[in-house]
């Protein structure tokens, strides 16, 4: 854990907590928390899990995980200005792909057909037969790239979607495990898109977090209110819902969409060796208009 001193005096200072205060909160002596802010030792393991549990009460989805942040990092997520910090530089806007200019381009053109509210489907890996709903939101960033946040029956996932040859490319952590989380999902070309699909890959919650691939639809639920505020709020609300899908819920069609076999038996039968999410199959995209639609 890099750097605790410095990460905990942060916290102290951005939270208005005075050390007595945290003392107190804590049920420990001042002192321990003046050794603490010193750097002359580090909170036991009972210690940090009850400061970590504090400071998560203010700073909404704050792990223990997130000692181990970089200060620049740190400083970001407790809501304060790296350049503000002596000595800190802050971190370089957004992700640092060779490409980002190209993907900022092609966000500040398409970025608003992927704004809202969205549900995924997908299989439940620890669970074969069941499904399981996630609820996110994606916004546009003060960075010029669209955020996403997800949620699934108390696990948190953020990170960006970025668009690029008409596809989806997302990047994020679950922030509650630590654990990466990637896709590649079709786009749309229409003004706002209503379904999306793709392939999504992450660590199994299992013991050895197995590595595991799978198809996962996202359908739109929902506009934002362009209140930043009561949009967290709605998210917050939605990601609190039970991600189970009932049983019998989930339509053959889409069973079948989400579960394939792959592999050389299936190739030879005219299927797919790997698992893929070919443009002629996709579900993608954007609103059904009717007949009597008017404007």
């Amino acid at each position: 854990m890099s750097a605790f001193r410095e990460k905990f005096t942060l916290a102290l200072k951005v939270l208005s907590l005075s050390r007595g205060r945290l003392a107190a909160d804590l049920g420990v002596d001042k002192s321990v928390v003046g050794r603490w802010a010193t750097g002359a030792v580090t909170p036991s393991a009972h210690n940090m899990s009850r400061l970590t549990a504090l400071i998560a009460g203010r700073v909404p989805h704050f792990t223990q995980l997130d000692w181990d942040r970089s200060l620049a990092d740190f400083a970001v997520l407790m809501g304060a200005d790296p350049a503000a910090i002596p000595g800190l530089e802050p971190p370089p806007p957004g992700l640092p792909l060779a490409i980002l200019d190209q993907v900022r381009g092609t966000t500040t053109l398409r970025g608003a057909a992927y704004e809202g509210f969205f549900r995924s489907t997908r299989p439940y890996v620890l669970n074969p037969g069941r499904f399981l709903h996630d609820h996110g939101m994606i916004r546009m960033g003060a960075n010029g790239l669209l955020e996403l946040r997800m949620g699934t029956g108390g696990t948190f996932c953020e990170g960006w979607m970025l668009p690029l040859h008409n596809q989806i490319i997302c990047v994020a952590a679950d922030v509650t495990s630590g654990a990466m989380v990637f896709g590649i999902f079709n786009g749309v070309a229409t003004p706002k898109a209503e379904i999306l699909d793709g392939l999504a890959m992450g660590s199994a919650l299992d013991v050895g977090r197995t590595p595991t691939a799978f198809v996962m639809m996202f359908e739109r639920i929902g506009d934002l209110s362009g209140d930043r505020e009561a949009d967290d709020a709605r998210f917050l609300e939605l990601a609190a819902r039970d991600p189970m899908a009932p049983e019998g819920s989930i339509p053959q069609a889409l069973r079948d969409h989400l579960l394939r076999d792959i592999g050389p038996a299936q190739l030879a039968l005219g299927g797919d060796l790997l698992l893929q999410m070919p443009l002629l199959r996709s579900l993608a995209r954007g609103p059904a208009y009717r007949e009597d639609a008017r404007g």
